[in-house]
């Protein structure tokens, strides 16, 4: 890879896991399975290249209106990738925060998100956002709500009250925002925060996006010119 600018903040809407498993005659489960062990080598490529902000959509308040076989195997996933693999990425310096509604979450899955977020506090390598129960707009309400709780007047709410007030805060903005499977919409993810980001969509399913795919993304990005407005 010859680019030279790298993003502060990738965030990649990971679609396609269902297409894939369709694709090759295997469960859904299976193809959701396959999705989570496509993110441990991003991770990799992610240090590798200097990235320190990975962002992944992992599960909308959307997808509760799967059919319950499918929400309940993505729920098992999401405690089965915490349980098996907290002490690797704590290891490799990778902190892990979750952006979302946590308390609409079962009680089991919530607390072993809980465990897992405590065990990599502190990683400084790379930070890895799991948006899980998440919707941008959800989290726009969230941040009002906040901004109404502090008790701030009308003339004090700017840009920089609601930002400071996201799941995101104190993060900076994603600059390159991937998504797989050939669709090109944000699907409602961090539309605060994407405002100026860098879009590219890629045709591959995600459980087919590999360290190449990402490297060609990251030089897509360094190739691009970006202006912010002016």
């Amino acid at each position: 890879m010859e680019a030279t600018a790298v993003p502060r903040h990738v965030a990649i809407i990971m679609d396609g896991n269902r297409r894939w498993a369709r694709a090759r005659g295997v469960t859904e489960a299976e193809g959701h399975a396959a999705g989570v062990r496509a993110i441990r080598p991003l991770l990799h490529q992610a240090v590798e290249r200097g990235v320190p902000v990975l962002s992944l959509y992992a599960f909308s308040r959307e997808n509760w209106g799967r059919s319950p076989e499918e929400v309940s195997a993505l729920l098992d996933l999401l405690r089965s990738a915490i349980r098996d693999e907290t002490e690797e990425l704590r290891s490799q310096g990778v902190e892990v925060r979750l952006l979302g509604r946590l308390a609409e979450l079962p009680e089991e899955t919530r607390r072993s998100i809980v465990d897992g977020l405590d065990a990599t506090r502190g990683g400084r390598r790379l930070l890895l956002n799991v948006a899980f129960n998440y919707s941008g707009r959800s989290e726009i309400v969230d941040a009002v709500r906040r901004v109404m709780a502090d008790g701030l007047a009308p003339e004090q709410v700017d840009e920089e009250a609601i930002e400071a007030r996201l799941y995101t805060a104190g993060v900076a903005d994603p600059d390159l925002v991937i998504r797989t499977a050939g669709e090109s919409r944000l699907s409602n993810f961090l539309i605060w925060q994407a405002a100026y980001a860098e879009l590219y969509f890629s045709e591959l399913l995600w459980p087919d996006f590999g360290p190449d795919a990402f490297d060609d993304a990251l030089a897509e990005y360094a190739r691009r010119t970006r202006r912010f407005g002016r």
